[in-house]
């Protein structure tokens, strides 16, 4: 699972994670005192950013246990991960910013957003089964 593409993958999306994160503590923060940006979707701009800074970590901790563990249930956890930060924070950071963007419209997500968390708690799961496969086996 050491492949390029899957490193290339978490290069990106940390890259993203931090930069995202530097626009809303600096550039959306300023943006509180014209209304455009309200302090909850301040926070939760903030929340898609760190989850999926802590998410992009995992994906690469999957990426090195991957030769450890031989198990596809990893391989399932990495794509959870992804697909988790790819619902989950992508609909928050356009919930979040969609007056100032002037997409209402945006609202659509809303439920899209639970469906990024069940993703991550699925990769957290197949992680643990994982772990208890390898157990099991010694």
């Amino acid at each position: 699972m050491l492949s390029s593409k899957y490193l290339m993958v978490v290069g990106f999306s940390g890259a993203m994670a931090v930069g995202l994160g530097a626009l809303g503590a600096h550039a959306l923060k300023a943006q509180l005192e014209t209304g455009l940006i309200s302090l909850n979707e301040l926070n939760a701009f903030d929340t898609a950013s760190k989850y999926q800074l802590f998410h992009t970590l995992a994906m690469f901790g999957m990426i090195l246990l991957h030769d450890k563990l031989q198990s596809k249930s990893l391989k399932s956890a990495y794509w959870c991960f992804f697909l988790g930060i790819l619902f989950f924070s992508g609909s928050l950071y356009l919930l979040s910013t969609r007056h100032l963007l002037g997409a209402e419209w945006l609202r659509f997500l809303g439920p899209v957003t639970p469906l990024g968390g069940l993703f991550f708690m699925a990769g957290w799961l197949l992680l643990a089964f994982s772990m208890f496969k390898k157990v099991k086996a010694q």
